[in-house]
């Protein structure tokens, strides 16, 4: 039985706590203490939480149990919460970055009185949470170092994609030279696909007993990675297409020049007249008009009908690479689970 949220916010309050507790010993005042609760609570809490309660299905999965025991639905958690957290530290960073000013509806952190720049070292303490509950937890399991590294490796990965993305659409500096189909693979692979998709299953996989040396780690990076690409490109989609009603939010990325599937796209099929519209008007964030001619220009090019052969494509390609896993390694309901909440939704 999949965890539902509440069960997942639930065991929140003790992980805060966990932190909490021992920051006297490292000499933490009171104004300190209450200062990293706000931070951790403002920040951490909050989002759909797809993906900490992805590593608890996923352990469900693998040890074919509706119902954990207490034990090791504990440390399922703990790694569930330790992907919120490290979310956190990215969304942190990334508003500075963006100067976005909301974040899930409220200011971003960076905006509150008394926080500004200091941001840049709460997301760097929330990092560092993250190998205070891993220690606390998993140091006497034989897969500790395993976990470490896997985290260590999976921020590398989403740091780099985050460094293409800024330097592909820097601020108020838009030049659609710098756009390509294969920067923004690139960049939504390594941005978003590595520690949203791939990271979650294989904290799973590690706890579950699977060596970190095990083919099971391929086959979920060859069918994982994969998906979040396709994840990603729905969401570039959902942006322009979506229902504002529907998906809670106006999309922005034409506006903020972001280098979405949609414009590279685009970029690869334009005429140079096409191609001089999207330089007049791609990437202006008034009047109106601006954003409306790209989209008038993207039903000319019928993006949207490209779009739906690529995500028909998509899905296939993963449900053949799914029927192919080998079942002693990992239950392809591992797979299927993640295809289904992300195969064609609309918001």
């Amino acid at each position: 039985m999949a965890t539902t949220r509440k069960e997942f916010i639930d065991f929140f309050p003790q992980l805060t706590e966990d932190i909490l507790s021992e920051l006297p010993s490292f000499g933490a005042t009171p104004e300190m203490i209450a200062r990293i609760k706000h931070m951790i609570e403002y920040n951490v809490m909050g989002g759909k939480m797809n993906r900490g309660l992805s590593v608890v299905d996923t352990v469900k999965i693998m040890r074919a149990e509706k119902e954990l025991p207490e034990d090791v639905n504990e440390k399922a958690m703990v790694l569930g919460w330790a992907v919120e957290w490290l979310q956190a530290f990215f969304l942190v960073a990334d508003d500075i970055m963006d100067e976005s000013p909301t974040r899930r509806g409220q200011p971003a952190w960076y905006r509150l009185k008394d926080v500004g720049i200091l941001a840049i070292n709460d997301s760097f303490i929330l990092e560092s949470c993250i190998y205070r509950l891993l220690k606390k937890y998993f140091r006497s399991e034989p897969y500790y170092i395993d976990l470490i590294e896997l985290l260590h490796e999976t921020s590398y990965q989403t740091e780099l994609g985050q460094m293409v993305d800024l330097l592909t659409a820097p601020e108020n500096d838009i030049n659609l030279d710098r756009f390509s189909i294969q920067k923004h693979g690139y960049i939504v692979e390594y941005k978003t696909a590595y520690y949203s998709f791939y990271l979650p299953v294989a904290m799973a996989l590690l706890m579950t007993g699977s060596a970190a040396d095990s083919p099971v780690f391929q086959t979920a990076k060859d069918i994982l990675i994969p998906l979040g690409v396709y994840f990603q490109v729905q969401d570039d989609y959902l942006d322009c297409y979506g229902d504002p009603e529907f998906i809670g939010k106006i999309g922005t990325d034409i506006e903020d020049n972001k280098c979405s599937w949609l414009v590279v796209q685009a970029l690869d099929r334009v005429t140079p007249e096409q191609r001089q519209i999207l330089n007049d008007n791609y990437g202006r964030k008034s009047p109106a008009e601006h954003a409306q001619r790209v989209k008038e220009l993207y039903k000319d090019l019928d993006i949207e009908g490209i779009y739906k052969a690529y995500e028909n494509k998509a899905i296939s390609e993963l449900q053949e690479k799914i029927s192919k896993v080998d079942e002693s390694l990992v239950p392809r309901e591992v797979f299927i689970a993640f295809l289904n909440k992300v195969a064609k939704r609309t918001k």
